[in-house]
C-alpha cells in the first residue's frame, strides 16, 4: 500500500505501465461490446487522454475504473450521436411552396420579359445599370471603373431605369 501512495499517474513511467496493462484490455472490451462500427481504437485513445487530463484526480488503484467508465460513457455519447443523425437523415425535406402555380409561372414570365429588356439596353445604359443594382457599386465607383464622369454615370443608370419602367409594367426598384 505504501507503494501506491508514491505511485503518481502523472508520471510518465507509471501512466505508461497503466497504458502497457490495461490499454489492450480496454480495447477488447469496447470491440466485444460495441463492434468495429465506432472505431473502438480512437475510443481507447480518447479514454487515455482523458485518464492524463485528469491524472491528479485519479489514483493508480481507480485507473482501472475511470478507463473503462469514461470508454463506455464515451461509446454511449457516440451511439446517441448516431442515432440524431440518423434521425435527421431520416427526415424529409419540405418540397413544396405556399407559391401558387400561376405565381411561379408569372415570376418565370417577369423574369425572360426582364432579360430580355436588359438585352436590348445598350451596353452603356446595361453595364452601369447592372453593376449599381446586382453587384451594389456606388456611382463613383461605377464612374472610376468605367473612366467617365459620376454624371454620366448617373444618366446610364437613369435612362436603363426609365427603360426598364415602360417595357415592363409593375417595374420597381429601390
Amino acid at each position: 500500500m505504501p507503494k501506491e501512495l508514491n505511485d503518481n499517474i502523472c508520471e510518465d513511467k507509471v501512466f505508461e505501465r497503466v497504458y502497457n496493462k490495461y490499454s489492450q484490455d480496454l480495447l477488447n472490451f469496447l470491440y466485444y461490446k460495441y463492434g468495429s462500427q465506432i472505431n473502438p481504437n480512437d475510443v481507447t485513445q480518447d479514454a487515455f487522454i482523458k485518464l492524463w487530463d485528469n491524472c491528479k484526480n485519479v489514483t493508480l488503484s481507480k485507473a482501472k475504473s475511470f478507463l473503462f467508465t469514461v470508454a463506455n460513457n464515451m461509446m454511449l455519447n457516440e451511439i446517441k450521436h448516431q442515432k440524431v443523425v440518423l434521425k435527421y437523415h431520416q427526415e424529409k425535406p419540405k418540397n413544396y411552396t405556399n407559391e401558387s402555380p400561376e405565381f411561379i409561372l408569372e415570376k418565370e414570365q417577369f423574369l425572360q420579359r426582364y432579360q430580355k429588356v436588359l438585352e436590348n439596353l445598350n451596353e452603356e445604359q446595361r453595364i452601369a445599370f447592372l453593376l449599381n443594382k446586382v453587384e451594389g457599386k456606388k456611382h463613383s465607383e461605377i464612374a472610376e471603373l468605367l473612366d467617365v464622369t459620376q454624371k454620366v454615370v448617373e444618366y446610364r443608370i437613369y435612362s436603363a431605369f426609365n427603360t426598364l419602367k415602360k417595357e415592363l409594367e409593375g417595374f420597381k426598384i429601390k
